[in-house]
């Protein structure tokens, strides 16, 4: 039996309780909710599996040794404390990622630079050859933390974060990060029980996840690869098993999912993306503008959308945010909406009263995710009868 050990999984801020109960759900062991990440325990195949499901995980870390340092000898020494030919060979390639809070140690890339010298070092010593860094392609990818006076060392078992879901080639002006829509769409409740629909949809990203959502299906499924791969204990068999036993769990979904955008180059991106994705059986996608449309399925709508701010396109936002609340108001009842925005200020002129507001970050600016319930008929119809 493979030994359990333990990780950490990297989120955005907001995202924690979500990516503990996916971690949960897929099994993880002596799970721990911390800041921006959560810690958990389990094997070299859940390592793999891990890696493949997570929906709001941005990395999956490998801890592997830990220290305390105060000045850059004793960090030199404590990364020399790691007997580094068991994961790396002397003609492989490396790099460090380093993050640093501390009054000891002021610059990252001088961490970096400090750690890189230990290693080397330490294969100089041994065997006369040296691995070499390669920041855009290495065969093993290490991440060191420091906070105040102690080191932690670990090893990237991602590689390129794991937003890059490897679906997504054609973009348009500040697509939404794909983590960052699965995590809002988590948010929203979505789990593939009714109608969707993204009515400014760009390069359709919200519709790839929530398709996946929908119908079970493993995040990463469509990436090319993950850092473990390198790695001297890779296990090429016991992943296939993995991916194997994931596509088992798939599942139908019987509602549709649908996308506008009034662009016909975004139009034509996201059907591409949807390709690349092999989802098109489950997502239509149409060159409308949401202003103009209606409703037109039985039943609840789910909605979820990214409308644009100033920073990204000239819009008139007082204008473009009141037609908004008119549209979801006038053509939209039975529709649970939920959209993300940087424009704090924007929200006053929708028009409606939010049922719920969560606080994000859209890349380093801060956001709402506010949901608007729209009634069959207005609540004040509902209980009227006709004569």
């Amino acid at each position: 039996m493979e030994e359990n050990f333990r990780m950490i999984a990297k989120c955005f801020f907001g995202f924690e309780e979500i990516l503990e109960k996916e971690l949960r759900d897929l099994g993880a062991q002596d799970v721990e909710k911390g800041v921006r990440m959560v810690s958990f325990k389990g094997d070299k195949g859940f390592m793999y599996k891990a890696n493949l499901s997570l929906r709001t995980a941005l990395k999956v870390l490998k801890p592997i040794y830990s220290f305390r340092a105060n000045n850059e000898q004793a960090l030199y020494k404590g990364i020399s404390g790691v007997n580094w030919s068991k994961l790396l060979n002397a003609n492989q390639t490396f790099v460090i990622d380093a993050t640093v809070h501390s009054t000891y140690f002021n610059h990252s890339e001088f961490v970096s630079q400090k750690c890189k010298d230990a290693i080397v070092d330490q294969f100089r010593e041994r065997t006369g050859q040296r691995p070499s860094i390669d920041k855009a392609f290495p065969d093993l990818r290490i991440n060191i933390h420091i906070d105040k006076d102690q080191v932690s060392v670990a090893l990237d078992t991602s590689g390129n974060s794991l937003h890059q879901r490897g679906y997504r080639t054609a973009t348009n002006i500040a697509p939404i990060n794909e983590v960052l829509a699965a995590g809002i769409l988590l948010l929203s409740g979505w789990e593939g029980q009714s109608h969707f629909l993204d009515p400014m949809c760009g390069s359709g990203t919200f519709l790839a996840e929530a398709a996946m959502i929908a119908c079970n299906i493993p995040a990463n499924i469509n990436r090319k690869e993950f850092a473990f791969e390198k790695w001297k204990d890779w296990d090429n068999d016991l992943f296939e098993e993995i991916v194997n036993s994931l596509m088992k769990k798939t599942k139908e979904f019987h509602y549709t999912i649908k996308g506008f955008d009034k662009a016909p180059s975004a139009v034509n991106k996201a059907k591409d993306n949807i390709k690349n994705a092999n989802l098109e059986d489950y997502i239509t996608i149409q060159e409308e503008n949401f202003f103009d449309t209606e409703k037109d399925v039985e039943g609840k709508l789910h909605m979820v959308f990214n409308p644009p701010y100033d920073e990204r396109l000239d819009i008139h936002m007082e204008e473009f945010y009141k037609n908004i609340g008119d549209t979801l108001k006038k053509s939209y009842p039975g529709t649970n909406a939920w959209f993300i925005t940087a424009n704090l200020e924007a929200l006053k002129f929708v028009g409606l009263k939010p049922s719920r507001k969560i606080k994000l970050f859209n890349a380093s600016l801060e956001a709402r995710l506010v949901k608007y319930e729209m009634y069959e008929g207005s609540k004040r119809t509902k209980f009227q009868v006709s004569e």
